[in-house]
């Protein structure tokens, strides 16, 4: 009977055009692996190269130099050739993030080739139908989700009044645009004495001109060691702005943290409004506020997490469903 499953065709042949890499590689290389694992585990061949027998291209992108398996002009070639080839594309950036003008034409290039389109977030969606998507054409918001075995809240001690609150962020970019300035401001805060009873923990990289007055300082961290260090902590904080839809937050989240997080975050300001409260103006008014209401947001955040299997679920029956349209069409 062992014998019989090892040799069973697979359900279908899917390209990735990224490679999953072990290690700190941003939200585009954990989603490849979270969901190439689920795939292969629910039956299908997994490959990174554009062979005649590949049912569908799931392909996204890494910025304007990251390196792909094979190029989207690649995948326009493809279909060409084979007709029942099915395309989505995941687009999970813009220009407004990184101060550039030429990820849409990036984007907007390779969607002429897509089936589908999925968004990381809806506020992305909202963003490029306001300048180039035709928000008509068949696509889907997926939000993303850390791997579970990973970022999960078991082992994570919530807050108590009394107790010395931990706020943490993470980020790899020193960008000043990951919302360094409210990360000074609440440092200062707690060092002038305006946040008694709490402590503000900066895993990852920061400005070389920023001098921390306060902080707790790591060096970056991923994995099951970044998870170790956020399950420590009470409180995640985010001020990156334009995100299209951040794994920082959701790691944090994912943990067992209810989050605070700037208006101008993007993609972040859903999962803000599920599981956490605005910054505002006065993040110390926004702290004394959450601690006030911190037993009801860590309820919250434990009964409505992001999730790594709830968005490889959501892109495995996309899959699924584009590639038997494909089949049927074609019989």
């Amino acid at each position: 009977m062992a014998g019989l499953f090892s040799h069973r065709e697979p359900v279908a042949t899917v390209a990735f055009n990224v490679r999953p890499r072990s290690g700190p590689y941003g939200g585009a290389n954990q989603w490849a692996a979270q969901l190439t694992t689920a795939l292969r585990r629910a039956g299908y061949r997994i490959v990174h190269a554009l062979r005649p027998d590949v049912d569908l291209v799931m392909g996204t992108h890494l910025g304007l130099s990251g390196r792909l398996a094979f190029s989207w002009e690649e995948v326009a070639e493809a279909k060409k050739r084979n007709p029942r080839l099915r395309v989505i594309q995941r687009i999970n950036d813009n220009d407004v993030r990184k101060g550039t003008r030429q990820m849409a034409d990036v984007l907007s290039a390779a969607n002429a080739v897509a089936d589908h389109t999925v968004f990381v977030s809806g506020w992305l969606r909202d963003h490029h139908a306001g300048h180039w998507f035709d928000a008509g054409r068949p696509n889907s918001v997926i939000e993303p989700g850390a791997d579970p075995a990973v970022f999960h809240p078991i082992g994570q001690r919530p807050w108590k009044p009394g107790e010395t609150m931990r706020l943490v962020t993470h980020h790899w970019s020193d960008n000043p645009a990951k919302g360094f300035d409210v990360y000074a401001s609440i440092d200062a805060a707690i060092a002038e004495g305006r946040l008694p009873g709490c402590e503000f923990w900066m895993i990852g990289r920061w400005p070389r001109d920023l001098a921390w007055l306060s902080a707790r300082t790591f060096p970056p961290a991923s994995g099951r060691a970044l998870a170790g260090l956020l399950r420590q902590c009470h409180v995640y904080v985010t001020a990156s702005r334009h995100e299209p839809g951040a794994m920082h937050p959701v790691e944090g989240v994912q943990c067992g943290l209810p989050l605070l997080y700037h208006a101008e975050t993007g993609g972040t300001v859903a999962l803000g409004q599920r599981c956490g409260l605005l910054l505002g103006e006065d993040p110390v008014a926004a702290i004394s506020d959450l601690q006030q209401r911190y037993r009801e947001l860590h309820r919250a955040v434990l009964d409505d997490p992001p999730s790594g299997d709830a968005m490889c679920t959501a892109y495995r029956r996309l899959i699924q469903r584009e590639i038997a349209m494909a089949r049927s069409e074609n019989l």
